[in-house]
């Protein structure tokens, strides 16, 4: 089996992925957040940066792509090949109501016509491998049928599936059901992504969709950094001089790119949004965490949990953990 890391805006930044890549790894392909790109076929300072190669060396990234305009989509492509990458993702997956309301992310999957027509155009002339990663639809599972026999018609790399709608966001139940529909036909490789807390939640998909032989974690490798190795059978703990190292790591990272060790702290808010679950008792100090403004405190109070909260075993996260809904 293989894991990927889910691409999470604002998270899973080229300093996030090298960090996790050094102090936890476990991860066969790293697929950064979205870049959207924009008629007149130029890429920003920031986005650039995150792209660029020598910004993730050593591991295997993969970039995303949020578009509808299928020329957006073949300018970028290409551009990305002359960087050296073979493989590009189509997001049709992210649920975010300002993304839908352009019809780009899961809201294209309603716009039957014009996505048939971009998808004909993108693998009739992108000359890198193109995956996707969708959902079963925009309202209701039901479009599904429609949508995986679009994407059979093409030769995708992969077919990463979230088994939820748009409307879902992260909320309500995946839906196995339809999911197990992608693995009927069709010759691309399917990968299963949605509410992965533990080893033995990659175990229950492995063993009900055998077909299946790569996961993708997103929240849930978020909220617990060991869990792609624990997925793999490892029986280690969190370390907790790793984790010291990985979120210093990170900070440091966020500092030097920001210019800014108060931009950098609020940046980091955003880790400790999934990771304050893995400390035992921390609600209140988590919740200092975000509230604070200032970064010394902001040290202070995350040197106190390393040093002095009880760090939750593998075994306490299960499918039944609650995971952070946006």
């Amino acid at each position: 089996m293989q894991y990927y890391f889910a691409p999470m805006e604002g998270l899973t930044s080229h300093i996030y992925r090298n960090a996790h890549h050094r102090h936890f790894g476990g991860v066969d392909k790293y697929f950064m957040p979205f870049y959207s790109p924009t008629q007149e076929h130029n890429i920003g300072k920031k986005e650039l940066r995150d792209i660029l190669p020598a910004h993730n060396e050593g591991l295997c990234a993969v970039p995303q792509l949020l578009t509808r305009r299928a020329e957006d989509f073949i300018w970028a492509a290409g551009m990305l090949r002359d960087l050296g990458y073979t493989e590009v993702n189509l997001n049709l997956g992210c649920p975010s109501g300002t993304v839908v309301a352009k019809g780009k992310g899961s809201g294209f999957l309603a716009l039957r016509e014009e996505l048939a027509v971009f998808l004909d155009e993108i693998f009739s002339q992108v000359d890198i491998s193109i995956s996707i990663k969708t959902r079963l639809g925009k309202e209701s599972s039901d479009e599904f049928p429609w949508l995986l026999e679009q994407f059979q018609k093409y030769p995708a790399s992969e077919l990463i599936i979230h088994p939820r709608v748009q409307r879902d966001f992260y909320k309500n139940s995946v839906q196995l059901d339809s999911f197990a529909l992608a693995l009927e036909g069709g010759t691309s490789p399917i990968c299963y992504n949605g509410d992965i807390m533990s080893g033995a939640d990659c175990a229950t998909i492995a063993q009900r969709f055998p077909a299946v032989d790569s996961i993708m974690l997103g929240r849930g490798l978020a909220a617990n950094p060991m869990l792609a190795r624990q997925a793999r059978g490892e029986d280690a703990p969190m370390e907790r001089e790793a984790l010291r190292a990985f979120l210093a790591e990170i900070f440091e990272g966020y500092c030097i790119a920001f210019g800014s060790r108060r931009n950098a702290m609020l940046r980091m808010k955003e880790q400790w949004f999934y990771l304050g679950g893995i400390f035992e008792d921390s609600e209140k100090q988590i919740k200092k965490i975000r509230k604070t403004s200032d970064s010394e405190e902001y040290e202070r109070l995350v040197e106190e949990i390393l040093q002095n909260f009880k760090i939750l075993n593998a075994s306490k996260f299960d499918s039944g953990t609650k995971l952070p809904n946006f």
